[in-house]
């Protein structure tokens, strides 16, 4: 009987991965898309005002308002926004385990508010006992510090569960909608840039010329306004549906491969968690639990690349400080206030990326994405390095302008030099985000089970935070052994003794050995998408020769690109040896008799289907045991 038009127009209508507010399946004309994912971006926005209306210009408050020296000033920014940025892995588990993306949202942007509330507080308490010429007690750098925590709590909550629930927005089963989400990533990153550079701007103004309280009291208002936007949009939003069965919980079903790996520890691979039949492990949990091992390398190689990244808010701001900042003649900005040539470049970067780069890159490798996701993570961090060296000879420039005007022992005494000469490598980090950070932002995304991408956001973001940590206990040693037996810190509070140079040519050592490490790494990755196909390809294939995955005699591979790797019916890589450039099924000691409308059925939507009926028709393989062929006739199945 067949399916009236109106009924599988209605069918095709509906997301099956996702629940509207009332927990229906979601509706793909009257949810998600563009239309939600464009209030999310505006929630993002406002909270990026709030939080980098703090973070740009904290180690001036913590050196001129609480007395702290340059080294420790930049380790404690260093370890706070570090934190801020690992916490997110607790809060994805959080929210794909138990509470959900929405309702994380919501409380975290409660503590969020809490948290910036008590900061202004603490300002204006300070502020008042600097004008009385007191010190900062104990108890108000306490207050200081929780409330700054607090803030860094609620991060770890918000940051990956809004661009999560953003990208939930559109099907990864839908061609167009799996496009947007691509450009998604992009055009969040364009406006959260947009927010940033506004947020510095105007904050820091503020902060530098009018007081601390209303600095921090401003953002508090941004983050109120972040709170309604996203409660307004609640009746429009995909909810990705949840389900209560413990089976089916991602971390449950993939804590049970490791289990069961670590059970049978005398074997080698997670596969042997599946072979064995170990209880409630599905093939597809092994497949999830080894991407995700996959991943750390990846995410290893990333942060230490990132460890630069730590310097932009402090190092290169306390530079800024000892030159010349007039921009136009009677016109002085604030040394933060560089940070906002960071977004300008983003604002210019990705209409340029997408509209430009993209185009270009798609014709020349003939693919829908232009670059892979670990190309695009490769240059970031390629131009990262590049970034090291130029801010390097920036700081030599620096020095020698300083030696040469007599003013080594003038720290107070600004430097002959314009701060213009800081702008280019500012406009590089922009760069370096546009393609590195967005890159690691969606290819983590993406490359983890969907009922665990909060987690994948974190992973990215994780990976920023410890770089932060690293830089942090990097600046101690280094500071240690430079200052030891009398000789003077690359640190030094007088940064015309300092020797900052020398630390951004170490950091431009090791990321260049990290970007080799990881083109190492990247070159027998092989993404989700290509692997979900190749472990789906063995599960058909074994079912039409009547054996199955738990059969160890069967041994079906899926060659996914004969110039790279192929994976034998258990996932794992095997040597190919075949010299045809063409792409092929190889199938021993089984015989497959299938049609191609069999085919067709089982594998529809799949752009590469036609090389599974080129093969079946074209080739006569062979394998050690049996001679097999493949016919183009019926399936008996």
């Amino acid at each position: 009987m067949s399916i009236p038009e109106e009924e599988v127009g209605l069918l095709e209508d509906l997301v099956n991965d996702s629940v509207d507010h009332r927990g229906n399946l979601a509706v793909r004309s009257s949810t998600g898309g563009w239309r939600s994912a464009s209030l999310i971006i505006g929630v993002e926005v406002a909270e990026r005002f709030a939080y980098v209306g703090i973070a740009c210009n904290m180690i001036t408050y913590l050196t001129e308002q609480l007395g702290q020296s340059t080294a420790n000033a930049a380790v404690n920014v260093n370890t706070w926004i570090g934190t801020a940025s690992t916490l997110p892995i607790i809060g994805a588990f959080l929210a794909d385990a138990y509470l959900g993306r929405y309702r994380t949202i919501l409380g975290s942007s409660l503590i969020y508010i809490l948290g910036l509330g008590l900061l202004t507080l603490s300002a204006s308490i300070t502020l008042m006992g600097s004008s009385e010429n007191r010190k900062p007690s104990f108890l108000m750098n306490v207050l200081f510090f929780c409330s700054l925590y607090l803030v860094a709590i609620a991060q770890g909550g918000h940051k990956p569960c809004v661009q999560a629930f953003g990208a939930d927005q559109f099907d990864s089963d839908h061609p167009k909608e799996r496009l947007a989400r691509g450009s998604f990533f992009n055009w969040w990153f364009l406006f959260l840039s947009g927010g940033i550079a506004i947020s510095i701007l105007v904050m820091v103004y503020i902060q530098s010329n009018v007081n601390w309280a209303f600095g921090f009291g401003i953002p508090c208002l941004f983050m109120v306004m972040a709170l309604a936007i996203f409660f307004l949009g609640r009746k429009t939003y995909r909810y990705p549906k949840r389900t209560h069965e413990k089976n089916n919980n991602g971390f449950v079903r993939i804590g049970r491969v490791f289990f069961g790996a670590i059970k049978n520890r005398k074997l080698m691979n997670l596969n042997k968690a599946m072979l064995l039949g170990e209880e409630g492990v599905e093939p597809c949990s092994n497949m999830d639990a080894k991407g995700l091992v996959r991943l750390i390398p990846i995410w290893i190689t990333s942060m230490v690349s990132m460890i630069p990244y730590a310097q932009y808010s402090t190092l290169f701001t306390k530079q800024g400080v000892t030159v010349d900042r007039r921009i136009l003649p009677g016109l002085e900005i604030p040394p933060a206030t560089l940070l906002s040539f960071v977004s300008i470049s983003v604002l210019i970067s990705v209409p340029i990326y997408e509209h430009v780069f993209l185009p270009i890159a798609r014709k020349i490798t003939k693919k829908p994405n232009g670059i892979t996701m670990l190309q695009r993570i490769g240059t970031g961090m390629m131009l990262t390095c590049v970034n090291m060296v130029l801010a390097a000879l920036v700081e030599a420039k620096r020095l020698r302008i300083a030696e040469e005007h007599g003013l080594i022992d003038k720290p107070n005494v600004t430097i002959p030099m314009s701060i213009w000469w800081f702008v280019p490598q500012y406009m590089l980090v922009g760069m370096i985000e546009v393609f590195g950070l967005v890159g690691a932002q969606e290819f983590f995304y993406d490359q983890v089970p969907t009922e665990l991408r909060s987690i994948g956001l974190a992973f990215s973001l994780s990976a920023l935070g410890l770089s932060n940590f690293l830089s942090g206990l990097l600046i101690i040693v280094v500071d240690w052994a430079t200052e030891r037996d009398g000789g003077h810190s690359w640190f030094n509070n007088n940064l015309n003794r300092a020797h900052i140079d020398y630390f951004y040519w170490l950091l431009a050592a090791s990321t260049a050995i990290a970007f080799f490490v990881f083109v190492f790494i990247s070159r027998s990755y092989i993404e989700v998408e290509d692997y979900e196909k190749v472990f789906t390809m063995h599960h058909i294939l074994t079912q039409f020769s009547g054996h199955t995955l738990f059969d160890n005699n069967s041994a079906c591979h899926l060659l996914p690109d004969v110039k790279l790797l192929s994976a034998d019916h258990t996932g794992e890589r095997t040597i190919n040896t075949d010299d045809d450039d063409n792409k092929n099924v190889s199938v021993m000691r089984m015989k497959i008799v299938v049609s191609k409308q069999e085919l067709e059925k089982l594998l529809q939507g799949w752009s590469f289907h036609e090389m599974v009926y080129q093969t079946l028709e074209k080739q006569t393989l062979l394998s050690d045991d049996d001679n097999l062929q493949c016919k183009d006739q019926e399936s008996n199945v």
